[in-house]
């Protein structure tokens, strides 16, 4: 008998590659606010969701499945969790690339599919296949590498991979739509948006209102937060966890190639080691995933 997340994977892909395509450029949209303090652009990015999401959900009528959330206590518990941990991504997200640790933020994102995979095991009950389980191996041999090499900032990339790790099985396990789950998530962390906004507004610092371009891309943030997060929670919920985390290989990816050959952090023969060893690793399991999508067609 096949599976049935493996059958539904195909449904899922899409969303899943579109969202990491957008968080695989991400950096270069980071970059050109790194003048502005990363707590200020969370906070910008929570608040100008709120009005994009309100749209969407009115267009698809779910507003009401919104608003019924708020009365389910086990399902706002989770979300609770959920918007903590991805407040947290966002924060030391936008901190290592403002400083330039794009690469050790691109690892954190490499350990993610790692920490995936130990999560679907441990919560969801998904088993890997031989193939999986080899390039599962192949995968962390290349990132022990580049751990090895990288021990400064090896918190950064720990704290990333650990929180969306846990965010998306949180959101994976959580019975709410996608849309009415990211508003519920980013309405529970208004009260803390709207004081971190008041607080800049008074000391300075918070970017918004200085010039066009900065409010601009402030205002921007809210696109930037809510598209790619709703195609990556509607992912979770189509196809298996572990599948979810190799596909998310395509966004450090581009963000460790936009480090070194665009912003110019030094490529070191053990990073480049790592980078080869993880491309082998999503080769074998794309394979893997060819072989068992054919088997169950015949």
């Amino acid at each position: 008998m096949t599976d049935k997340s493996e059958t539904a994977q195909p449904i899922g892909l899409p969303y899943a590659l579109s969202a990491y395509l957008i968080w695989g450029f991400v950096p270069v949209y980071f970059k050109l606010l790194s003048h502005v303090s990363p707590i200020a652009v969370v906070a910008q990015r929570v608040l100008w969701s709120i009005p994009l999401l309100l749209v969407i959900m009115a267009f698809r009528k779910q507003l009401g499945e919104y608003a019924a959330i708020f009365r389910h206590k086990a399902h706002l518990r989770n979300l609770l969790a959920s918007a903590t941990l991805v407040a947290i991504n966002w924060l030391i997200y936008i901190w290592a690339v403002s400083t330039d640790h794009i690469l050790a933020a691109s690892l954190g994102y490499y350990l993610n599919p790692l920490v995936n995979v130990l999560l679907g095991r441990l919560f969801l009950g998904e088993r890997l296949r031989p193939l999986q389980m080899v390039a599962v191996a192949v995968a962390a041999i290349g990132v022990a590498i580049l751990i090895g090499d990288a021990l400064d900032t090896l918190w950064v990339s720990i704290s990333l991979a650990l929180s969306f790790g846990l965010y998306g099985l949180i959101r994976k396990i959580t019975p709410v739509g996608s849309v009415p789950g990211l508003a519920t998530e980013t309405t529970l962390l208004v009260p803390l948006a709207l004081g971190a906004v008041l607080y800049f507004a008074e000391v300075g610092g918070g970017g918004f209102g200085d010039d066009v371009t900065t409010s601009g891309l402030l205002i921007l943030a809210g696109a930037v937060t809510a598209i790619p997060l709703l195609m990556f929670a509607t992912a979770a919920r189509r196809m298996s966890y572990t599948s979810l985390g190799f596909v998310q290989y395509t966004a450090p990816s581009i963000a460790f190639l936009l480090g070194v050959f665009v912003y110019g952090e030094p490529l070191s023969t053990t990073k480049l080691a790592c980078f080869i060893l993880i491309w082998f690793s999503i080769a074998i399991f794309c394979a893997d995933a060819i072989k068992t999508y054919r088997a169950s067609k015949a």
